[in-house]
C-alpha cells in the first residue's frame, strides 16, 4: 500500500489556512475540486442555455453509483435527497401508525431522531445505550440511531441489533451524517431498512447534498410520500409526460420528485472521489488515530470523557469535559485565537478529519494548557 501524502491533501483544502479547524462534526470544508465542479456546472448553464438538462440525471446516476460503493449497496438502493429531515419523514411514513405506538431512540440524539415521533403523535422514547434493549417493547415500532451521536460522540456497535430488530417488525433509520466520509459503513451487512446521511460534515460537500439508503425490502412496499413529475417511471419522456397516477420505478429514485439542486449534487460527486481516491479504510485509520491521540492528551489534564455502559466502537469524534472549566466559554475564547472546536452541553467537542495533523492537535493542546493557568 502506497504512502498517503496527507500534506498535499490538506492542501487542497483551502480554508484551513490560517485556522485551527478541529470541527468538522459542525461543518466539514470543502476541496478545490468541489468549488471547481460547482462552478462548472453553472459555467456548462451558461453555454448550454441548460439545454442538456436530462445528460445531468446521466451524470447523477455516476454519482449514485459512487455513494453506493461508499456504503457498499447498489445504486438502486440510492435517492439523492435535500437534507436528512426529508430522509426521516421518509422513513416515518412507512409506519402504519397507531395510538400508544413508539418510536425508540437515545439520549442526546441529535433533533431530528427527538423529534420524529411528535409528526404522528406517536410515543417518544429515549433512553441510555446499554439500557436499550430492555426499551424495546411490542409496541415499539420505529428505531431512530445516529451511527455516531453528534453530542457524546457514541458510536454503538449495530451489528446483529440491526437484524434482529427487522425481525421483530421493527423498522430501523439510522443516520450516518457524523460518519459517512470518516467511518466504514457496509448497508449490506448491517442491513437497517433506512440509512440517511446529510452530506456537509464528514462528506466534505456542499449543504443541499444528501441521500439515502432504502432496504429493497422496503422499497417494494413504500411508495414515495412527495410526489412530483419524476415520480412516474417514464419522468425521462419529456416530450409526452405520463398523465394520470404514476407508476413507480422499482429503485429508490422514485422518492426524488423533481429536480434536484445540481450544482451541490455536482460538487458531492467531487467530494465522493476524493474521497474514494483516498480510501475510507485509511481515512477511518487516520481519523481514529488523531481521536485516540487527543483523548490520550486530555485524559493528562483530568478531562472526563462521555462513557456509555454498552459496548461501542471507537469513534472520531472526542467529547471531554475538564474539572471547572466551562467547556461552552471556553470553546469561545479559542474561537477567538482562531481554534474552532464547539461545545455541545457540558462537553468540548473536538472533531479531526483527515485533513487535519498532530499540528492541529499541539496547536488545541497548548492553548487549553494556557487558558486553565
Amino acid at each position: 500500500m502506497s504512502v498517503t501524502n496527507w500534506a498535499a491533501i490538506r492542501a487542497e483544502f483551502p480554508s484551513l489556512q490560517g485556522r485551527t479547524f478541529l470541527n468538522t462534526a459542525t461543518f466539514g470544508q470543502l476541496p478545490r475540486r468541489t468549488k471547481e465542479a460547482v462552478l462548472a456546472h453553472f459555467e456548462r448553464r451558461d453555454k448550454t442555455a441548460a439545454l442538456d438538462f436530462l445528460e445531468w440525471f446521466d451524470d447523477l446516476d455516476k454519482t449514485r453509483s459512487l455513494v453506493a460503493r461508499l456504503v457498499h449497496c447498489t445504486a438502486d438502493d440510492i435517492a439523492l435527497v435535500p437534507n436528512a429531515g426529508y430522509a426521516l419523514a421518509l422513513a416515518i411514513s412507512s409506519v402504519d401508525w397507531e395510538a400508544g405506538d413508539e418510536l425508540l431512540t437515545l439520549h442526546h440524539e441529535f433533533p431530528n431522531q427527538l423529534y420524529g415521533h411528535a409528526s404522528v403523535g406517536a410515543r417518544g422514547v429515549e433512553c441510555d445505550w446499554h439500557e436499550f434493549e430492555g426499551h424495546v417493547s411490542g409496541r415499539t415500532r420505529m428505531v431512530a440511531l445516529s451511527t455516531v451521536n453528534y453530542t457524546t460522540g457514541l458510536r454503538p456497535d449495530l451489528n446483529g441489533l440491526v437484524k434482529d430488530l427487522r425481525k421483530r417488525g421493527i423498522v430501523v433509520y439510522l443516520d450516518g451524517t457524523q460518519s459517512a466520509g470518516a467511518l466504514e459503513f457496509d448497508c449490506s451487512t448491517v442491513a437497517p431498512d433506512f440509512f440517511a446521511v446529510d452530506t456537509y460534515k464528514w462528506m466534505i460537500s456542499p449543504n443541499g447534498a444528501s441521500f439515502i439508503y432504502v432496504n429493497p425490502e422496503i422499497r417494494r412496499r413504500l411508495p414515495p410520500n412527495v410526489l412530483g413529475w419524476r415520480s412516474d417511471k417514464d419522468w425521462r419522456n419529456v416530450t409526452h409526460l405520463h398523465h394520470g397516477a404514476p407508476r413507480f420505478a422499482e429503485t429508490a429514485e422514485k422518492y426524488e420528485p423533481g429536480m434536484v439542486p445540481f450544482a451541490c449534487l455536482y460538487g458531492m460527486d467531487a467530494s465522493l472521489r476524493l474521497i474514494e481516491e483516498i480510501g475510507v479504510q485509511r481515512i477511518e485509520k487516520r481519523v481514529l488515530e488523531l481521536a485516540d491521540f487527543l483523548r490520550g492528551e486530555l485524559a493528562a489534564m483530568g478531562a472526563e470523557f462521555y462513557r456509555s455502559k454498552g459496548e461501542c466502537l471507537p469513534s472520531q469524534i472526542v467529547t471531554a469535559s475538564l474539572p471547572g472549566v466551562d467547556s461552552a466559554a471556553l470553546a469561545k475564547k479559542l474561537a477567538e485565537q482562531d481554534i474552532n472546536i464547539s461545545a455541545r452541553r457540558a462537553y468540548l467537542r473536538i472533531s479531526p478529519h483527515f485533513y487535519n495533523n498532530e499540528d492541529d492537535l499541539g496547536v488545541l493542546l497548548t492553548a487549553i494548557r494556557k487558558m486553565r493557568g
